[in-house]
């Protein structure tokens, strides 16, 4: 039964584009610790609650991990935490890019951020914007969630990106070949007399949430 387990759950990671590190942070586990169930078969079983989240999350009856049958209906809805980056996404002139720091995370819907369009929670991050070049889109101090896999530029969305060694959050348009590279406040000026070998994209806003 244990090797069908296993073997199941590795498929669902599969078949899903997700990595046992970040199915790992969703059980609230160390990195290792799928991975190590799954090619060392330690722990010999998943734990009830652990079961419980991964069919969740999986949306499939927990029978197929081991567990008890279940009607598919009766499968709950999981929540998947996004860490923080603590360094702020400038909104404004650009800051220095350092996105190592992880703080608090926040937990969303797993099924609601794959209609967003995400794939991988593996490669989903909070940052905080700062500064006033976005608004009224964005606003000083906002949480964006940010997809990491999303760098290929979709014209008029918004993006958070390096140039020139300035991490920013802005609009990006494609004109004449180019990337223009906007502020939603028209208070700042358009970007688009930039070495294009010194842009990268680091991933397309998702969502944006604010305190009030």
């Amino acid at each position: 039964m244990s090797d069908h387990v296993r073997a199941a759950l590795d498929a669902l990671i599969r078949e899903r584009g997700e990595d046992y590190s970040a199915i790992s942070r969703l059980l609230g586990r160390n990195a290792a610790y799928i991975q190590q169930f799954i090619k060392r078969g330690t722990p010999r079983r998943l734990a009830e609650e652990d079961r419980r989240r991964l069919a969740a999350y999986f949306r499939v009856p927990e029978d197929r991990l081991g567990g008890q049958s279940a009607p598919a209906a009766a499968v709950a809805t999981a929540l998947l935490a996004v860490p923080r980056i603590e360094i702020g996404a400038s909104a404004g002139p650009g800051g220095v890019a350092e996105i190592e720091e992880r703080g608090r995370p926040i937990a969303f819907d797993a099924a609601w951020l794959r209609d967003l369009g995400a794939q991988r929670s593996a490669s989903l991050s909070i940052i905080r914007v700062a500064g006033d070049s976005m608004e009224p889109t964005l606003r000083d101090g906002d949480d964006i969630l940010v997809d990491r896999d999303a760098v290929t530029v979709k014209s008029g969305a918004i993006y958070v990106l390096r140039l020139d060694e300035m991490l920013m959050v802005k609009r990006l348009l494609r004109s004449a070949g180019r990337i223009v590279i906007r502020s939603d406040n028209p208070a700042y000026r358009d970007i688009d007399d930039y070495d294009p070998a010194n842009l990268s994209i680091i991933g397309r806003v998702l969502w944006c949430g604010r305190r009030l």
